[in-house]
């Protein structure tokens, strides 16, 4: 589809693709600075590992899984429709971004694969200090194409969980006319910006892998500290920042529904922020850095499917929950005997299903999105598209990830016990972070 390109909305673009994929290096750091100093390394090479691997592959098949025309039962898109990026790049009048804004389709390839990117970094938080480097390359190339491709096709792409006509939605509430010649769902699904496609998917694809790659050794006997909490907090800092292209961006152009998501993120988050740490003061005694950080990301994952469908007031209410309930659901490891290792599940689960769901509550139909329940009498349908999607989300991504576990199996998950207990960074990559030192000797 070719046509006139709005030279602001490709800037834009161009600039929010930027932000997300600063999102990674910042997460690498947030990881890293929760992470022990023997494992700091190991950490943050996960992130960059999947910056690496999944950057080649969105572009080979992925966004052709992803957004191809020729669907597999609405699951995922013909792979070798579109590989290579081949038929998406035009010549100088370009192809337009069909269903998105005025830019050309390549800056929409910008665009997404960094959001692929970030959700396959996002799982390795849930495995620090025990996992061959080399298994979980091959497991980001794997499941990255069995459960983030068609999860991708199946919300945004048109698939199952869409608006689709042929969709779960439109099967549970019916069709309307879409006012050009079609029809859409009648209660159409949201996730403005990917609290399905990107948290619960990572979220619930780190609580099967954890479940079948067990504890690190010293689990519930040791206390894991964060070795570097100013590390933490400049990526939790860094996350923030980029966070604005990851929501605002999702408004395909510069415009309206950009500054409401731009808002609603900052509101969401300075909320999450404060509720988690309320929460952390009067369940602990003190409110701690950590919790300041960690309460940001709790805000960013729950505003990110609701950025462009709530108020301002909305996105406070939403952010102060998530924070609450994040910090509850981070000391559920202990009480269950997972080892969540920098907490993916109770922040990136917990508060990306809240955010999904709770669309079906502070939803208020603006920019032309169905209103939640206490905007509509009803907005209870809204309610239950929601909480169907998340649950169809769940389901899915544990089959696939338990899956892409089986296949990587044969090449060995766990490094060896005594490689753990010297330290991963050592073992697996032959560096340390930071090098002793020789002062002490010299004098």
């Amino acid at each position: 589809m070719t046509g006139e390109f709005d030279t602001g909305d490709t800037a834009w673009m161009l600039m929010a693709a930027s932000l997300v994929l600063l999102m990674t290096p910042a997460l690498a750091l947030f990881y890293g600075g929760m992470s022990r100093q023997k494992s700091v390394l190991n950490m943050m090479m996960m992130s960059f590992g999947s910056m690496g691997l999944v950057g080649i592959i969105y572009l080979l098949w992925g966004w052709s899984m992803s957004y191809g025309g020729q669907s597999v039962g609405g699951v995922f898109a013909n792979p070798f429709e579109m590989f290579g990026l081949s038929g998406v790049i035009g010549d100088a009048s370009g192809w337009v971004a069909s269903g998105s804004g005025a830019y050309p389709q390549v800056v929409d390839v910008a665009f997404q694969v960094t959001f692929a990117i970030i959700t396959v970094a996002l799982i390795s938080g849930s495995l620090a200090e025990r996992v061959k480097f080399g298994t979980w390359m091959a497991f980001a190339g794997i499941w990255v194409t069995l459960a983030y491709f068609p999860l991708a096709h199946m919300v945004w792409g048109g698939g199952l969980l869409s608006h689709s006509e042929n969709g779960i939605a439109a099967k549970i509430f019916g069709t309307v006319d879409d006012g050009e010649g079609g029809l859409t769902a009648a209660v159409a699904p949201i996730d403005f910006a990917g609290g399905t496609v990107v948290h619960i998917n990572a979220g619930i694809a780190a609580l099967v892998l954890v479940l079948l790659i067990g504890k690190r050794l010293e689990f519930g006997r040791t206390a894991y500290r964060p070795h570097n909490l100013p590390l933490v907090m400049l990526g939790a800092a860094l996350l923030w920042f980029g966070w604005f292209g990851f929501n605002a961006g999702s408004a395909f152009g510069a415009n309206g529904a950009a500054g409401l998501a731009w808002v609603n993120t900052t509101a969401a988050t300075a909320a999450a922020m404060l509720g988690w740490l309320v929460a952390e003061r009067i369940r602990d005694g003190h409110a701690t850095s950590l919790g300041a950080a960690s309460g940001v990301v709790a805000g960013l994952v729950a505003i990110t499917p609701a950025a462009g469908s709530v108020s301002p007031l909305g996105a406070v209410a939403l952010g102060a929950v998530a924070g609450i309930l994040s910090a509850l659901a981070v000391g559920l490891k202990y009480r269950f005997g997972y080892d969540d290792s920098l907490d993916v599940v109770g922040v990136h689960l917990v508060a990306g299903l809240w955010g999904t769901v709770a669309i079906g509550l502070f939803a208020t139909g603006t920019f032309d999105t169905a209103a939640g329940l206490f905007y509509s009498a009803d907005g209870w349908k809204l309610l239950v598209i929601q909480a169907v999607i998340a649950v169809v989300a769940l389901g899915f991504t544990a089959v696939m990830t338990t899956i892409a576990w089986a296949l990587c199996k044969p090449l060995g998950w766990r490094i060896d016990a005594a490689d753990e207990q010297s330290g991963i960074d050592g073992t697996q990559h032959a560096e340390t972070a930071y090098e002793p030192s020789t002062t002490a000797l010299i004098r």
